[in-house]
């Protein structure tokens, strides 16, 4: 039986092509990715823009099909319309038809997911207002700002009582007070037992509340970690950030002009010693028990010619 299926999505082997246009060559954006997310669990997809996440997002929810492999939700095809029943789902950039209110979107899920409540105005309402939107229940979403379209969309995936949510990029959007709200509003959901499936920038948030976390990385899956081995991992090492000109050895560039790499408290009087001698401006250097230091480790050694992802 389906409700007895101990895994909520299975990928198997996916790859994902798409084809080359006019002086374009075809890109392959997945690259035999395989993984495995039980239910109950809540799974952080982390990876640079590009590295694949929305294409496996896309393929789980039926918008592509798979180049090669497969993929199952609660033990059915994803190429099954029945699949995607219970599943609730929130894009980056959520597309709502902006003529109807917030209050008639929940109710539109209700019946599409064919979820009964005792009364529905209430139970739509209800989540409106986790979301602080109540107030706005009966306005047509024309003129709402972008965070507040995100908050309409993730109250009307979790009006419908999903047994998964998909996310992709759920905190895009949102103020910092929007974005705790909204992480505690999934934590809720976790430790209730749903299955949550989210790709997301702030790995803050995804340390805060993923099981498992799995890193991205040009179409290939490089590590997938929990927090505790994440922890037990980093021992004695350390993050270090600086401003300069240019990147100096097994540095990544966050941003122009920053620059971070991870290194063991041996080596760090002599990397800081470095970035004072490049001219560059030490900007901290921090214990790297996080997930920012992983992302950043392991993408390093992806591009090193010879190496293995952590």
């Amino acid at each position: 039986r389906e409700d007895e299926v101990s895994e909520a999505i299975r990928v198997e082997a996916i790859r994902k092509t798409y084809p080359g246009a006019w002086r374009k060559p075809a890109k392959e954006a997945l690259k035999g990715i395989s993984l495995c997310i039980d239910a109950g669990e809540t799974f952080g997809f982390i990876g640079p823009n590009g590295a694949g996440k929305s294409t496996l997002i896309k393929i789980l929810i039926g918008a592509l099909h798979p180049t090669t492999g497969s993929a199952t939700i609660f033990g059915r095809s994803v190429r099954e319309p029945e699949a995607r029943r219970g599943l609730g789902f929130v894009p980056e950039n959520p597309s709502l038809q902006d003529h109807l209110t917030p209050s008639e979107i929940l109710r539109m899920g209700l019946r599409l997911h064919r979820v009964r409540v005792d009364d529905e105005r209430r139970h739509c309402l209800h989540w409106l207002d986790r979301f602080d939107l109540a107030a706005v229940a009966d306005s047509r979403l024309r003129g709402f700002s972008k965070g507040m379209l995100q908050r309409t969309a993730l109250a009307h995936a979790l009006a419908i009582q999903p047994r998964l949510l998909i996310l992709d990029e759920p905190l895009s959007g949102l103020d910092p007070v929007g974005r705790k709200d909204v992480v505690d509003i999934l934590d809720e959901y976790r430790r209730q037992g749903g299955t949550l499936f989210f790709s997301s920038h702030v790995l803050h948030d995804v340390e805060r509340i993923a099981d498992r976390f799995g890193l991205i990385h040009r179409g290939e899956l490089l590590t997938i970690r929990s927090p505790q081995e994440l922890a037990a991992d980093q021992a004695d090492r350390y993050v270090l950030r600086y401003r300069g000109s240019a990147a100096l050895r097994d540095f990544v560039e966050l941003r122009p002009g920053l620059y971070a790499r991870e290194t063991g408290a041996a080596e760090l009087p002599a990397v800081i010693a470095e970035v004072h001698a490049s001219g560059g401006v030490l900007q901290e250097v921090e214990p790297c028990v996080s997930l920012e230091s992983v992302f950043f480790r392991t993408i390093s050694a992806s591009e090193t010619p010879g190496s293995a992802g952590a």
